[in-house]
């Protein structure tokens, strides 16, 4: 490459680094932490998350829990209008989860044999939650999720631009990491051969986060493969008003559709004239959660659609490859380290970066000492 064109790539690199650097670097890190900080969150807050052994034992016999009184306590508590996620326990002993959206937002832990609250949790308590903001958001709602999606689309562009510095004239290329030459030779190395090697890895864990982040991708992407997108179904103006039939009823005539497949959430409207959301875990559903869904007439019962993800458009069926291939479930215990890993190494991309730009730019700036020519 000659040497006018090297000098603008490494220009345009520098300095799109160094603005976008620390945002990406930040992300990364709390991504990688967010991995640990998991199971050890569930680890300390046992309470939140174990259902009260002598509770469960107690009514071990018992039928299930009936869901109906559980969601007019909740609607007496919270408001009429609110908005209740349930998630039902995935293992032996897990305390059932209820998502509140409304005037407090936040997480109840009730114990699934008697309703019993164990706990709750607001939205940003807890540190766990505050990491997963930070690194979802930046704690500002979806403004941040927008500049959270620009970041990591630009990743690519840094990838490139990478790229192109480091290509070799001569292949083999040589990896080689010179350790011994001072600090701000072997950070040099590393940024250069770390981001060349580990780039394209860290690319698919980028752009899978920039896709959960602003999910109008999807949609882009549906559009460029010619399909339209599939939009939930609604509910027709006038019959969604009055009563609901129980809970249990509808969460029933939902199974239907999907018998002997466990629920992951059933998600309760507040207002009138919405839809209700069963979601189910099947199990040809790469999503730990699973996106196959039954949506129903909270008032009448009428079962509106049921789909499997395989009958979403692309750009909204990927979420449930996108999802575990982001968080690192896809893959098991192997495929969370090496995600943890990755999002280490894209941090210390970042800072690398940053820090050996400051140190070449102090080192112009420090006075050289005079020179002294002898005068015999």
């Amino acid at each position: 490459m000659r040497a006018p064109l090297r000098r603008l790539w490494l220009k345009v690199h520098r300095w799109s680094g160094l603005t976008l650097g620390p945002i990406l670097a930040l992300t990364a890190l709390l991504g990688a932490v967010l991995v640990v900080a998991l199971p050890l969150d569930r680890y300390t807050h046992r309470a939140l998350f174990v259902a009260n052994p002598a509770a469960s034992s107690a009514d071990a016999g018992q039928a299930a829990l009936p869901l109906e009184p559980l969601r007019q306590r909740l609607a007496a508590e919270f408001g009429p209008d609110a908005n209740f996620t349930l998630r039902p326990p995935r293992q032996p002993g897990d305390t059932l989860w209820v998502l509140v959206r409304g005037q407090w937002e936040g997480t109840l832990y009730l114990d699934p044999a008697t309703g019993m609250e164990q706990g709750r949790r607001g939205t940003h308590e807890g540190a766990y939650n505050l990491l997963f903001e930070l690194h979802s958001s930046l704690l500002l709602d979806d403004t941040g999720k927008g500049i959270l999606a620009f970041v990591a689309l630009s990743y690519l562009f840094l990838l490139v631009t990478g790229l192109v510095l480091w290509w070799p004239v001569r292949w083999p290329p040589s990896l080689r990491i010179t350790l011994d030459r001072g600090l701000l030779r072997g950070l040099f190395d590393l940024h250069r051969t770390g981001g060349a090697v580990l780039g394209l890895l860290i690319a698919v864990s980028v752009a899978t986060g920039a896709y959960m982040a602003w999910r109008p991708l999807g949609g882009f992407i549906s559009q460029a493969l010619g399909q339209q997108p599939v939009k939930p179904p609604v509910i027709a103006k006038g019959a969604g008003t009055g009563p609901k039939l129980p809970l249990d009823e509808l969460v029933a005539r939902a199974q239907q559709a999907f018998p002997g497949q466990p629920i992951g959430y059933i998600q309760v409207p507040g207002k009138a004239g919405r839809p209700m959301r069963v979601r189910f875990r099947l199990s040809d559903d790469p999503h730990p959660n699973g996106i196959g869904s039954v949506w129903l007439n909270p008032v009448t019962g009428e079962v509106l659609a049921a789909r499997k993800w395989q009958d979403l458009d692309a750009g909204n069926g990927a979420v449930a490859v996108i999802y575990p291939l982001h968080t690192g479930e896809l893959g098991g215990v192997p495929h969370q380290v090496l995600t943890a890993l990755l999002g280490l190494a894209l941090g210390g991309l970042g800072l690398s970066g940053v820090w050996l730009w400051w140190r070449r730019r102090t080192e112009r700036q420090r006075p050289r000492a005079p020179q002294i020519h002898s005068t015999t």
